[in-house]
This record gives C-alpha cells, structure tokens and sequence, in this order.
C-alpha cells in the first residue's frame, strides 16, 4: 500500500466547507463521508477530512484552535502549472475563500494563499525546477 497523508480539519458548517474545498478541486469520497466527515481528495494519496468541531475533539487531546485568529498549519499544494495555480485560486475566491496576502514569485516559484471559511491556511503552488538557483561550491 502506498504511504499516504490524511489531513484533519476542524471546521464549522461541514457542507459549506465540503462545497468550497470541491471549487478548489477537491473530490468528495462518500465511502468515508458521513454527516461529521467528508472525505476530500486531492491525489491518490492526499485526503482532507472534514471534520465537525464535536468528531474532531473526539480525536484530540487538546482545545481546538481559532484558526481564524491564530496559525495553526500551513498546509501546500503543488500543481502542474501557474495557469492552475491561478484556476483554483479564482474559484476558490469565488466560493468565499480569503486571500490574504498576495502572490510570491520566487523566479522558480509562485504561490499565493488561500484560506478556507475557518481560516485554515493553504499555499497553492507551482515550482519550475528548471528555474531553480545553483549554489556554487564555497571557495
């Protein structure tokens, strides 16, 4: 079986959420979806979990953070080009996400940030690695 990462998120109005995490390209997995999880997919081996603030303190030893005030992961996806980088944002925006900083271009890199309804905080990304600085040996 391939290694794969699941990602849970606490979050308010579980459909709501499920819709804007699909604008951004998401897909829903109704086999581990119920009505205090949806599933989204990403990748064959990327999964968001959706889940409702009661299921998600079911899994936690701690408080849940107000991500809407305070940082509590960075979460990045890459994509296979700044065309994509920029669809998924303008849907994203359209489905009531937040941008809160403006796009970064590092010559071989550029990302720009995008946050959900409950503040959970993504950088949509492309890299061109035939971009990407060489370092010289140190003399």
């Amino acid at each position: 079986m391939a290694k794969q990462i699941f990602i849970n998120l606490a979050v308010k109005d579980l459909q709501k959420s499920m819709d804007f995490y699909t604008a951004l390209g998401f897909t829903n997995n109704p086999q581990f979806s119920d009505e205090t999880a949806k599933c989204m997919v990403w990748s064959e081996t990327i999964f968001v979990m959706l889940l409702t603030h009661e299921k998600f303190a079911s899994f936690a030893s701690k408080p849940i953070a107000d991500t809407k005030s305070k940082l509590a992961g960075l979460f990045s996806l890459s994509t296979d080009s700044i065309d994509e980088v920029n669809t998924i944002m303008a849907n994203g925006l359209k489905a009531g996400g937040i941008e809160p900083t403006e796009m970064r271009d590092h010559g071989f890199m550029q990302e720009r940030t995008i946050e959900d309804f409950d503040g959970h905080t993504w950088e949509i990304f492309y890299m061109d690695m035939t971009q990407l600085p060489t370092t010289q040996p140190a003399e």
